[in-house]
């Protein structure tokens, strides 16, 4: 089975907005097993959406579009959809509810264009959007195929897809399919693709596909069987022969696991306390830690010292470090990690000093040069990354490193 993917958009083309959709639907639909071939941009022109919509019809399967379901004159997706698919609008009781009832729970007046919201095509499926106002369709097409049109924004798609659009999609589908994450910290995706290589190039049942993350590698390992105790049977065994080539750089084969929630379960399971202080990062680490629910038993402080003055007034970086090895180096590193030790009373301490981007200390130390040290126990170890990208990957990349290096001390 074959989809296509249709995002509508005008602002997509000229850039004012980063296309995540598509990247989103196309992981959540290899998940499902089925193939991708196409990916369409296109933006709010009737002619041209109509013209992909029926291209797309005669290549695939599937076509999901996203995009142009609003209120507004220029959101024509379902028109079109609906135009291409021989059939007629017409109104959705539902869906006419749950527009006037979220208006009178915000108390503003409905105006009388939100009321095409309520339109959909005369033989489809409505997906009822509980982020939003304007609904999503299953479309029955001409020879058996699906056109599923999903609001534009995030928020409203990725839960409308997941919650509505999957199991749909997973009936479609003959047999079971049955997946694994395996999720690897701190190597890249070509190194780990060398490592799979003849895993790849099998592609029997279960299939193996890499995906790149930021500062992490994903390995999705899928089977399809008659059964999901089948599949699973199928699965487990090739999840065992990626654990025992990659060992401990596997921090879960958890879906939606985190590696920041495998850190605050780690720190939790051992009664620790962690501090942070953070230079380049800005705050970045300690953020990610408090996105996870129980942060609070485990992060005691986070200083965030910029500046020279910082890192010797909150944290006792010594001058003399500073003046013989610079903000940026192993030995500012090592001492920010014990200082906020100590500082903190915590039992793991962590530094990070860095140069995300121009404008930091300039000679032969260049952007992307980041130290991070962690101490624990009476042992602080320090490591030297040379991170590419701009300031915001270098930040998040740095953040990752930390995060699995902090992994590394809590399982000695």
């Amino acid at each position: 089975m074959t989809a296509e993917i249709i995002c509508v958009g005008t602002e997509i083309l000229l850039g004012n907005i980063v296309n995540t959709n598509a990247a989103y639907l196309s992981e959540r639909l290899a998940a499902l097993g089925i193939s991708v071939f196409f990916e369409t941009t296109v933006g709010d022109n009737p002619e041209r959406v109509e013209e992909v919509i029926r291209t797309g019809m005669k290549r695939s399967d599937i076509l999901i579009l996203s995009g142009g379901l609003g209120p507004t004159k220029d959101d024509l997706t379902k028109e079109i959809a609906a135009k291409a698919c021989g059939q007629e609008l017409v109104e959705d009781a539902e869906a006419k509810e749950r527009l006037t009832s979220y208006f009178t729970s915000i108390k503003r007046p409905m105006t009388e264009n939100n009321l095409k919201q309520a339109m959909v095509p005369e033989d489809c499926t409505v997906l009822y959007n509980k982020n939003g106002t304007a609904p999503g369709m299953v479309v029955n097409a001409p020879e058996d195929k699906k056109i599923i049109l999903l609001p534009g924004p995030p928020g409203e798609l990725i839960p409308m897809f997941h919650e509505q659009a999957e199991p749909i999609l997973s009936r479609l589908q003959p047999g079971i399919l049955y997946s694994k994450v395996v999720k690897i910290d701190c190597l890249g995706e070509s190194y780990v693709e060398t490592q799979i290589m003849d895993l790849i190039d099998e592609q029997s049942n279960p299939t193996v596909a890499p995906y790149a993350k930021l500062g992490e590698v994903h390995l999705r390992v899928t089977a399809k069987a008659d059964s999901e105790d089948e599949a699973k049977e199928l699965v487990m065994p090739m999840v065992e022969e990626l654990k025992s080539r990659f060992g401990d750089k596997i921090y879960t084969i958890e879906e939606d696991e985190t590696l920041e929630e495998v850190v605050v379960k780690m720190l939790e399971s051992r009664g620790d306390k962690i501090a942070c202080a953070e230079s380049c990062t800005g705050g970045l680490l300690a953020g990610r830690l408090i996105n996870v629910p129980g942060a609070s038993n485990v992060l005691e402080e986070s200083f965030i010292t910029y500046s020279n003055e910082a890192k010797k007034k909150y944290l006792g970086v010594k001058e003399d470090t500073l003046k013989a090895h610079g903000a940026v180096s192993e030995e500012t590193a090592r001492e920010m990690a014990e200082g906020v030790l100590r500082a903190s009373g915590a039992d793991i301490g962590v530094g990070i000093t860095g140069l995300a981007g121009p404008g930091g200390e300039t000679g032969t130390k260049k952007p992307g040069l980041v130290y991070i040290g962690v101490s624990r126990k009476g042992n602080t170890v320090v490591k030297k990354y040379d991170l590419r990208g701009n300031r915001a990957k270098i930040r998040e990349v740095s953040v990752c490193r930390a995060l699995t290096m902090i992994r590394k001390a809590l399982s000695e």
